[in-house]
């Protein structure tokens, strides 16, 4: 169902180049990524997410493949209540529950645009992470700005539209705000 420039319970592109994503939606193209990368054949150790946009699908690849989660904290779009790109930072270290991070690892986040955090993440963990043996990359969007193409990915977005992600409505929301919040969307 298409509806320009507004939400619906599903995904939609508008004329103006902007994608809203409901949970639903967001929840199945992750499902959708999950089954691709299976049935690659391709086999892999960990899963490295990316905080904050990889954490959903980091959570919910673990739990599918039953794979240690590791994440990483990377950071550039912060501005503009994360509506601009910033310089990009990427955490010191990798937080892991098993182990240390290795052998065949595949690298989640929500999308690539720029490709600026991909490049640098993948380039950081080759080479602070020797025994990292293979890296792939996968995401829910790849955008055709990209100049990197990621390994898996659901949805190529040859417009390069900016997507609503159905968790932007806590980018606003304080605590002192929640309790009306929720009364509202009750």
């Amino acid at each position: 169902m298409l509806v320009p420039n507004q939400p619906s319970n599903q995904s939609s592109e508008s004329a103006n180049d902007d994608l809203w994503v409901t949970w639903d939606a967001y929840h199945r193209a992750i499902e959708q990524l999950a089954l691709q990368v299976h049935e690659s054949d391709w086999q892999f150790d960990q899963v490295l997410c990316l905080a904050r946009g990889g954490l959903r699908l980091g959570d919910v690849f673990s739990r599918i493949f039953n794979l240690p989660l590791a994440i990483l904290a990377s950071s550039s779009y912060r501005e503009q209540l994360g509506t601009q790109r910033g310089e990009l930072e990427i955490g010191d270290n990798i937080t892991i529950s098993q182990g240390t991070l290795g052998g065949r690892v595949l690298v989640l986040d929500d999308l690539v645009d720029s490709g600026v955090t991909m490049q640098q993440v993948l380039r950081h963990v080759s080479k602070n992470f020797p025994a990292v043996t293979e890296l792939k990359s996968a995401v829910i969007w790849y955008k055709a700005c990209s100049p990197i193409r990621p390994d898996f990915y659901v949805d190529y977005l040859d417009n390069n539209p900016w997507i609503h992600q159905p968790f932007e409505i806590y980018d606003n929301l304080r605590p002192e705000q929640l309790a009306a919040w929720l009364k509202q969307n009750n």
